[in-house]
């Protein structure tokens, strides 16, 4: 094989490029969400010819795996504390603390876990950031609207989806504070980046909220016809 085809083959195997239907199962997340963030640029894709969108397989195992093109700040280690934090917590609980967890089916699972993935490096790149913090409030609550329409449609009830949510929140909370609590931030800087996550989570769990609602009314409206 001569050294252009070769590179020609490899370049093919590391660039290969799905559908948007093959990257959407892959990511667990519905299409206008997955074009949104293909806009954003923080997944590489391109139209063929006849108008169909294609996506980096590459890029969209980064994102599952919880990584993202970040900026070498002091948030850049969050995804790697907080996931790290929520396993280790899911195996000490034991009893009532896990019940919401264990009612969860393991395939609905593998489906949320990528959103949740993508929320902490989505969280990273908010406290890091300033002048894009609008586009990444609306990505936030369109994965809180997702995570929502994802439980309310396996079933789940709002009550776990918030104890869930709010377990999350909890162990990305400790984590941001243990990242500044290393970095020997001030103490305006610490309350500032409190209140700026906060903020952020607040916009998650409203949007989940959101989408229960949405189901509820759509029950209603068809158990009245």
């Amino acid at each position: 094989m001569s050294p252009r085809v070769r590179s020609q083959t490899n370049e093919a195997r590391v660039s290969r490029w799905i559908t948007l239907g093959e990257a959407c199962k892959l990511l667990g997340v519905n299409e206008s969400t997955l074009r949104r963030w293909a806009d954003a640029g923080h997944i590489r894709s391109f139209r063929t010819p006849g108008g169909h969108r294609r996506f980096s397989e590459e890029d969209l195992h980064i994102m599952t795996a919880g990584q993202g093109v970040q900026e070498n700040t002091m948030y850049s280690g969050l995804n790697q504390l907080t996931v790290g934090r929520i396993r280790r917590r899911l195996q000490r609980s034991r009893g009532q603390a896990a019940e919401w967890y264990q009612r969860i089916p393991d395939d609905e699972r593998d489906r949320l876990r990528p959103l949740g993935r993508r929320l902490v490096t989505l969280a990273s790149e908010y406290l890091a950031k300033g002048g894009r913090r609008a586009r990444l409030v609306e990505e936030a609550k369109e994965i809180g609207r997702e995570y929502g329409r994802q439980l309310a449609a396996d079933g789940s009830s709002l009550h776990d989806a918030i104890e869930g949510f709010t377990f999350f929140r909890k162990s990305l909370d400790d984590s941001v504070i243990e990242l500044v609590q290393r970095s020997n931030l001030t103490a305006e800087e610490t309350v500032e980046s409190w209140e700026l996550l906060s903020g952020l989570a607040d916009q998650v769990l409203l949007s989940i909220m959101e989408a229960f609602d949405k189901k509820a009314g759509t029950l209603t409206a068809v158990g009245s016809q």
